[in-house]
């Protein structure tokens, strides 16, 4: 086997993990959304951890953490935004496996692909197409002389993308830089 076939091969390997990551996070994120849907009504909670961690279903007509809201044309926009930014991310994700980089840069970008997707999907299915809200349900209640440190009510793909940028940011900055 030459070298140039190996090293197709161990980044075919890439691709598919790459994929896999993405396929669990939207079936994780999805099978989550589903069940507080159809097990909870909007604005019940339900303590998991206590009083610092719960699920408490709110649907959510901007981006992360509540943020850009209001639906209409800033719905529609955002979610063209999302799909034009997951094409950029796929995109990214075939050159950058192409270019054998390592694999926690490529699980990286995977992360945060697959929370984008997870949010387009409730913006296709959840509501008016494109307009749909985002279901969230995770809440920290963490106060620190009555004042709130998170107040966001976020969902599992929220946290992909999250996780994703950060471990970006922290772990790989170094390759970061090389762009």
């Amino acid at each position: 086997m030459t070298e140039e076939t190996y090293s197709g091969k161990r980044n075919w390997r890439k691709l598919i993990g790459a994929f896999a990551i993405i396929i669990a996070v939207l079936t994780i994120d999805q099978i989550i959304k589903i069940w507080v849907k159809t097990h909870m009504s909007i604005g019940e909670e339900i303590p998991l951890l206590g009083n610092w961690f719960q699920l408490h279903y709110i649907e959510n007509d901007g981006m992360g953490f509540g943020l850009l809201g209001g639906g209409g044309v800033k719905k529609l926009l955002l979610s063209i935004f999302r799909i034009v930014a997951v094409i950029a991310l796929f995109y990214f994700l075939f050159r950058i496996t192409k270019k054998n980089e390592k694999f926690s840069v490529i699980a990286g970008v995977a992360l945060i692909t697959a929370g984008a997707m997870g949010n387009i999907v409730d913006s296709v299915f959840y509501g008016k197409w494109l307009q749909g809200k985002v279901v969230d349900m995770f809440e920290f209640t963490v106060e620190i002389s009555n004042f709130r440190v998170f107040p966001f009510i976020f969902n599992f793909a929220d946290a992909a993308i999250t996780i994703g940028v950060f471990y970006m940011l922290i772990f790989q900055w170094k390759w970061l830089k090389s762009l």
